[in-house]
């Protein structure tokens, strides 16, 4: 066997082993060309011709084999772990690319006269950068003009690939935004890309994001922004190489002479003008009900109905207020749509079922799914159910699930790909996650409606209030085809934003609010429902690099966001991490803790306060939670008021310190603090052992929220944080009176300095 797929898997950062590289050659520069063999290969050649020149014939070198080319780290990737160690059956050769507009045609045989014919013919024309007419670059707004010389596209005689030009920056000047980023609030001096990814953790240490956009502001001079209008790949150089130039490199697919291949949105103004133009072009946030801003609690290990009554039972016991239960581990992880256990005749037509269609078995994991609901809405709680967007296929399916992939594939609602006869198969999902599911078309209304459809029940006759709309990142590769025609390399960025639109409508079209929990996005995003920063590790690093994620979430528009507090993965946090998270996570928008599957073993891995407590020895962290959690309850209706502001008026309810100080230069020196609504400054502790901590105040009069005094803006202020539950905050003077009672410490109940 010899494989060769010339766009290999799609992975955006990684090229696989069986792949040609790049996938568009570009004149005079090393080309690569791979394939994958079955282990009795010892030899492999490639048959090379450029246009009518003879054939020439060249020897590939073994090389280790790369599977997906990811490295990984643990938990549920573990089997990609493995995959990627196998180092037999990769072979490849480089060269140099031909000319421009040449032909070049390959094929690969493997050495010996008795091991079978040789592969197909492969062909791809060259391409080369050239200098473009001023059309090619469709311009809307003048706050910047394009650098003189600097607009370029990537032509193969035929089909214009890619597009670049230049946009100057300017002394001063900060760059910021680009959809939920981890490692820095300004981006100057670095480079960074702009598609979907599913980085399982460290994400700010790999500068690949769950959530990016095309858009950023540029902040500290006259002041403007941009949108590339593309849903394709797009590459920012934000001063890396030429330090006064912000150069954009973007795929596009345009017919050599057609004057306009990518269109350039230029937002004149301070940084709510520019989000405000975004947002009216792209799509605006929508308010969500008040019991959103409540605590939410989840544990990839509350898999029964027994658990999780338990967990919120404790919740109560500890007079520790929860609004919100997401379960997770609900469903058979096959359809993602049957609670575990039940009992059900298949219906074959992959058709929407009803609860009546489903007995639960007493001693079962779910007995009684409805009546939990209910009695958790009895106690204010709302419940939300995970979701995965894939069908799988891995196991072999049975039961609802076999019926449902063969209805998915009759009724024509999967992604498909290009197979490399030209014809059209379904999609199997290339990632490390679920690999080999197929994957339902959402961006398609007929396709997104067969799939919501069957969830139905679960919102009307369950009961549930909303859905975590988790994995929106399984869609790789160009070579996959939308229902609409539309290639991956078109859809596939827009694929996330269309999951958590289609269950926002599910939801309201059953009379509730369209709250999802989303972590995969991009531009449009914030029209949809909250987020979450995705998997992360109970680390320090991990801490700052989500409050990073939050605030540049915010600056695109995404109103409700949160984070896993503390982390969700690995060994559990300290008592002091996880009560300075607890207390930062007050004053974000979502304030949720969740914990990863652990596989049922001892001791737990929940970050539930009380686990922590007994898992640390530290049992002061229980009342420290929960006097945090009660100052959340007071907060709420400010929070509230704030998220109504936020989407009226486009000011991000937790935005960077940027957007109320743009021409203060001093705000960039304190990237980790914000403003939470008009009124409340947050600075949170984001390091161990601390016992004080360097605040920047802005122009104006504050007061120091825990204390009372009152303090001048335009500098740097010392605050004690000696308590671990302190967390600085401060109030804008003309706001304290209203806002003095949320802060004012509650007494003790009886019991709780026990």
């Amino acid at each position: 066997m010899i494989r060769h797929r010339p766009s290999g898997s799609g992975h955006p950062y990684s090229d696989d082993t069986e792949q040609r590289s790049p996938v568009q050659p570009v004149a005079g520069e090393p080309l690569r060309l791979g394939v994958r063999t079955s282990g009795d290969i010892d030899a492999v050649t490639v048959e090379l011709r450029v246009d009518d020149a003879d054939a020439v014939i060249l020897p590939l070198a073994r090389v280790a084999r790369s599977s997906r080319g990811q490295a990984v780290d643990g938990g549920h990737l573990a089997s990609a772990q493995a995959r990627t160690a196998r180092a037999a059956g990769g072979w490849q050769v480089e060269l140099q690319a031909p000319p421009a507009g040449s032909v070049l045609r390959y094929r690969f045989a493997a050495a010996g006269t008795d091991r079978g014919g040789p592969t197909r013919w492969f062909a791809t024309r060259v391409a080369a950068w050239r200098d473009a007419d001023a059309a090619a670059l469709a311009v809307e707004g003048t706050a910047v003009d394009v650098v003189p010389g600097t607009l370029q596209v990537l032509d193969d005689g035929e089909r214009i690939h890619r597009l670049r030009f230049a946009l100057p920056l300017v002394p001063g000047e900060h760059v910021t935004g680009f959809g939920e980023r981890y490692d820095a609030l300004d981006h100057r001096g670095t480079r960074l890309d702009a598609v979907v990814f599913e980085q399982y953790k460290s994400q700010g240490a790999h500068r690949r994001t769950y959530l990016p956009m095309p858009f950023a502001h540029v902040v500290g001079g006259v002041g403007w922004g941009l949108h590339v209008r593309t849903s394709r790949r797009v590459w920012f150089d934000i001063g890396e190489q030429v330090s006064d130039r912000l150069v954009i490199e973007a795929e596009v697919d345009a017919a050599s002479g057609d004057s306009a291949a990518l269109s350039l949105a230029l937002y004149a103004g301070d940084p709510t003008a520019v989000l405000d133009a975004f947002l009216a072009e792209t799509g605006r946030p929508r308010v969500l009900p008040d019991w959103v801003f409540g605590l939410w609690a989840s544990g990839n290990e509350w898999n029964t109905q027994a658990e999780v009554e338990r967990q919120m039972a404790l919740h109560r016991e500890h007079d520790i207020p929860v609004r919100n239960v997401v379960i997770e581990a609900w469903s058979d992880e096959k359809s993602f749509t049957i609670f575990r256990d039940a009992q059900y005749a298949v219906r074959e037509d992959g058709g929407p079922m009803r609860l009546a269609d489903f007995t639960f078995a007493a001693d079962g994991a779910w007995p009684d799914p409805k009546g939990m609901v209910d009695a958790l809405h009895a106690h204010d709680v709302r419940v939300h159910l995970w979701q995965i967007p894939l069908l799988k296929l891995r196991p072999h399916p049975t039961g609802q699930a076999a019926a449902d992939a063969r209805a998915a594939l009759a009724e024509g609602v999967v992604i498909r790909e290009s197979a490399p006869d030209g014809t059209l198969r379904p999609y199997r999902n290339r990632g490390w996650w679920f690999p080999l599911a197929l994957m339902p078309d959402l961006t398609d209304e007929r396709a997104a409606a067969w799939w919501t459809e069957k969830r139905r029940y679960l919102v009307e006759e369950v009961g549930v209030d909303g859905f975590k709309t988790d994995g929106g990142e399984h869609a790789w590769g160009e070579d996959l085809v939308y229902l609409d025609g539309s290639s991956g390399a078109v859809a596939n960025n827009r694929f996330p934003v269309a999951y958590a639109a289609a269950y926002g409508r599910l939801l309201e079209s059953a009379g509730k609010a369209p709250v999802t929990f989303s972590r995969a996005g991009f531009t449009g995003s914030p029209a949809h429902g909250a987020y979450w920063a995705g998997d992360e590790n109970s680390t320090w690093e991990a801490f700052r690099w989500s409050m990073f994620a939050g605030l540049s979430a915010a600056s695109c528009g995404i109103v409700y966001w949160g984070w896993d507090i503390a982390g969700f993965s690995g060994p559990i946090p300290d008592a002091e991490l996880y009560v300075r998270a607890m207390a930062a996570s007050v004053f974000v928008p979502i304030m949720q803790y969740h914990s990863e599957f652990n596989h049922h073993r001892l001791p737990s891995n929940d970050r539930t306060p009380w686990n922590i407590a007994q898992r640390t020895g530290d049992e002061e962290v229980i009342p420290e939670v929960r006097s945090l959690v009660r100052l959340r309850e007071r907060l709420v209706p400010y929070l509230a008021e704030a998220a109504a502001r936020a989407v009226a008026s486009s000011v991000p309810m937790m935005r960077p310190l940027y957007f109320d100080h743009p021409t203060d230069a001093a705000v960039w020196r304190h990237p980790l603090q914000w403003m939470l609504g008009s009124d409340i400054l947050v600075a949170p502790v984001l390091e161990p052992g601390a016992r004080e901590w360097s605040v920047y105040l802005p122009s104006g009069s504050w007061i120091e929220a825990r204390t009372g005094t009152a303090l001048g803006g335009g500098r740097v202020v010392a605050v004690d944080v000696s308590a671990r539950a302190a967390v600085p905050v401060f109030v804008r003077a003309e706001a304290w009176a209203a806002l003095a009672p949320v802060f004012t410490p509650e007494q003790p109940r009886r019991g709780d300095e026990d």
